[in-house]
């Protein structure tokens, strides 16, 4: 389902869910990673009605609690629907001493929300991109590889992200300017592009 060529005429909806990265915090032009892809999109012919639902510092267990609704309420059955999952990044962050969401219920939550989605919806992951920070980024990348296989057990297109983020000193030079988390207007149009290109996205 995830390789078919979407048509102009067409009416495509597609639902971002996930964190503060979907969400596109701290980005001057308020677009964020998922708008400019969309952007893409539209600029290409498509006829695309998008929807962020990233919210800041939400985990997958917050995600595993509201995604259905959420998305249910976006996408009537007389369209295209599609939906784009990405978080990890607070799963893996501590937080007074603890780990927010333990890597089993992660990992849990992660097969439980593809599953779901992909038995209704046009179903992509973009994983968790990279920290500057070496022990979070170590769970991170944990988490990012165990996603990975569970998509593909589920026959679910995932790109891997950290990686090529991790080795883009311009990405960890924002965050570090910035919040030391988030990036600026380099780092999403750096991860716009790594989606864009990607060739399980549907509006290449």
């Amino acid at each position: 389902m995830s390789d078919s060529k979407p048509k102009s005429n067409t009416d495509h909806r597609i639902c971002f869910v996930g964190d503060s990265f979907v969400q596109g915090t701290s980005d001057p032009l308020c677009l964020g990673w998922a708008g400019r892809v969309t952007q893409d999109a539209v600029a290409r012919g498509i006829n695309i009605t998008h929807y962020n639902l990233g919210i800041r510092r939400d985990t997958s267990r917050d995600i595993a609690a509201r995604w259905e609704q959420e998305c249910a309420a976006r996408l009537p059955a007389d369209c295209e629907q599609h939906v784009v999952f990405s978080f990890g990044v607070n799963d893996s962050a501590i937080y007074e001493g603890v780990l927010r969401v333990p890597e089993e219920e992660s990992l849990a939550n992660c097969k439980n929300i593809l599953q779901s989605a992909s038995a209704r919806y046009k179903t992509l992951m973009v994983g968790p991109p990279p920290m500057p920070d070496a022990p979070h980024n170590r769970r991170v990348a944990q988490l990012d590889q165990k996603f990975a296989e569970i998509a593909a057990r589920l026959n679910i297109q995932y790109l891997s992200i950290f990686e090529t983020l991790r080795k883009d000193e311009h990405w960890l030079k924002e965050a570090i300017a910035n919040d030391f988390a988030h990036p600026r207007k380099y780092g999403y149009d750096r991860l716009a592009g790594l989606v864009q290109n990607w060739s399980g996205w549907w509006f290449r």
